[in-house]
């Protein structure tokens, strides 16, 4: 009688080292955050000389380390309640602000927390206006030059859109009180970014429909909202618009699918699914949304499944037990985050140019340590 068989599920090996030497951007200073998280503010205040550096030095701080915001914002703002006593020291606070967040990368929601916290928090308030009201008054500089901005050189438009995105920002994180005291957005951003987007749409080239769809991804919904509770069918203009777009601009075939999803999602109501129960209450049962943030696999026969699949668990263990689980990487040998490989393609999509040529060169030297 032969011997049983006996199945040994495949071992999935990996050249990746726990060894390996941390990754840094080129400019990255790591002993920074850990002496500023070290030091008290009291201390750091003692060694500034201006007012400029003390922020700049924050604004630095916090746009590497997004994740102590709430930890030191409020001391922040103490120590800008004890300095920011005159309004050429308020303006400058605000052009520091508004210079960070639309000049560093992805730094525009961050910088949208930090002037909703400021506006609220800052005692200062001259008869030129308070934080808040200067701020606006700063974007209404750059708002009123749109439509030449729109149609200037690459620069000029790359910096305008900077703006409009800091600004979508500024509409979905700036808290103002009402007159019931209820919490509001902005009303006059709303009204801004409209026209904003008809600026964008009247000179249809390539970036500044990207911008435009950018803007409606990330306040779409939002503004639909608050427009249908006016009465306003403005959402249905500026699809049409989009739609007269992708019929007659002389813009690249990419930008134009781009559009055309844009106008999929918001038919689809940006995403959303009403009547959905509230989040403490929410089950698979009652709520069509519960799974909507799982991941999706796909079996050996290319058959998609989520954890809303009645037979999710024995499928993923199949997943699990498949002999050509990361079959490029074990038959090439290659990393898994080497330049060409798609991973690498999706990161380079993301990364800001200078992060990503500095991370091709980590990828390289590492290899070339392995291989010796």
């Amino acid at each position: 009688m032969a011997e049983p068989r006996v199945a040994v599920a495949p071992v999935v090996t990996s050249k990746l080292s726990v060894k390996a030497p941390e990754f840094y951007p080129s400019g990255y200073n790591q002993n920074f955050s850990q002496n500023f998280a070290d030091s008290s503010f009291e201390e750091r205040y003692d060694g500034y000389l201006t007012l400029a550096e003390y922020v700049q030095d924050f604004l630095n701080h916090l746009t590497e380390q997004p994740g102590c915001f709430e930890t030191e914002i409020e001391q922040f703002a103490e120590t800008l309640n004890g300095w920011v006593t005159a309004d050429e020291a308020l303006q400058e606070l605000v052009e520091l602000i508004y210079q960070q967040a639309t000049s560093v990368p992805n730094f525009s929601y961050m910088g949208a927390r930090l002037c909703n916290y400021l506006s609220h928090h800052l005692t200062i308030s001259p008869q030129s206006g308070n934080f808040r009201q200067l701020l606006l008054q700063r974007c209404r500089t750059e708002y009123e030059n749109r439509d030449e901005a729109t149609r200037g050189d690459e620069t000029t438009r790359k910096q305008f859109h900077a703006f409009v995105l800091f600004l979508a920002e500024l509409y979905l994180n700036l808290e103002i009180k009402g007159t019931k005291g209820q919490v509001m957005r902005a009303e006059i951003l709303q009204e801004g970014l409209r026209e904003l987007l008809n600026a964008l749409f009247s000179n249809p080239v390539d970036s500044n429909l990207i911008c435009a769809v950018k803007l409606l991804k990330l306040t779409g919904s939002v503004l639909e909202d608050a427009w249908k509770e006016k009465g306003k069918n403005d959402m249905e203009e500026m699809i049409q618009r989009i739609e007269n777009v992708v019929l007659d601009a002389n813009c690249s075939r990419d930008v134009k699918h781009t559009l055309l999803k844009l106008v999929e999602l918001r038919s689809s109501n940006w995403g959303r699914v009403h009547g959905t129960s509230p989040h403490r209450e929410a089950t698979p049962e009652n709520d069509p949304n519960y799974f909507m943030n799982e991941p999706t696999f796909y079996t050996s026969d290319g058959v998609p499944f989520t954890a809303a699949d009645p037979d999710y668990q024995e499928k993923y263990q199949e997943l699990l037990e498949r002999e050509d689980f990361f079959p490029d990487y074990e038959e090439n040998g290659t990393d898994l985050l080497a330049p060409g490989d798609p991973y690498f393609d999706y990161i380079d999509d993301e990364m800001d140019p200078e992060i990503e040529e500095a991370f091709e060169k980590f990828c390289l030297e590492s290899e070339h340590k392995r291989k010796q």
